[in-house]
């Protein structure tokens, strides 16, 4: 980069809404912003920020972007795409009152309720949902019967399926009531009905399923139904997940 092009790294922190200017300055003369992996201290540091990689204490710092990038708590009963000809309640109800063409990243089962992201970055949708990049999503299961720690290790472990063998990264006992077990699990891949089919696989077959993290970002007090946009920590996380 040419030292007249870009734009000065204080000004590209307030643009991001890290700190005014004035501040920008004392979070660079502390030597606390990195550009590229690098420590900057110099004030006329000129950055792209379409491009550059800023980050402030270790945490990645989002571009100012036109592509929106949303999270979305699904209800159970809701069909995971843009439009369904049967007229079932579907995505795009979610999303009629915004003006990007948005599509959701990977699917949830219309029986699953939980979170689901939406965004119009297509490069961001296709490495989150690439396996390669192994981005988490964790889910909460109620399932029948009393799961005993054994089952818990075979999930671990890797269970087969049909197509291929299939493990939970971690899994842990919520509570147990009245022939139910709660569960948490989490994995990074996202084949078809994988949580569904792998308790299947273990005699405890699932009753309810809720997705509530995937990545960095988290259900919280998002309610059921509710819609909001990635928060700059989430989507500077996710970034650096998928490499962009």
């Amino acid at each position: 980069m040419s030292e007249e092009s870009g734009i000065r790294l204080q000004k590209a922190l307030a643009q991001a809404g890290v700190a005014s200017r004035r501040n920008a300055e004392l979070l660079i003369e502390q030597g606390r912003v990195e550009v590229d992996g690098a420590v900057v201290t110099e004030f006329g540091t000129r950055v792209d920020p379409a491009v550059s990689v800023i980050r402030v204490d270790g945490e990645r710092i989002p571009p100012t972007t036109a592509h929106a990038y949303l999270v979305l708590n699904k209800p159970r009963g809701v069909v995971t795409t843009m439009s369904d000809p049967q007229g079932r309640p579907c995505i795009a109800d979610y999303v009629q009152d915004r003006d990007e063409r948005l599509f959701h990243i990977g699917r949830l089962d219309t029986d699953t309720e939980g979170l689901l992201l939406l965004t119009n970055h297509g490069e961001f949708a296709h490495r989150l949902a690439h396996p390669s990049y192994e981005v988490s999503k964790t889910y909460v299961a109620e399932v029948e019967g009393n799961v005993k720690p054994g089952v818990l290790r075979q999930l671990l472990a890797g269970v087969e399926l049909d197509d291929g063998s299939a493990q939970a990264d971690t899994v842990k006992v919520i509570s147990t009531i009245k022939g139910r077990t709660l569960i948490q699990l989490s994995l990074h891949e996202g084949r078809n009905r994988i949580v569904r089919r792998m308790f299947d696989a273990v005699g405890h077959p699932v009753k309810r399923l809720t997705r509530t993290a995937i990545g960095p970002v988290r259900r919280g007090n998002l309610h059921t139904g509710e819609l909001r946009e990635l928060n700059p920590k989430e989507l500077g996380q996710l970034l650096d997940l998928v490499d962009l």
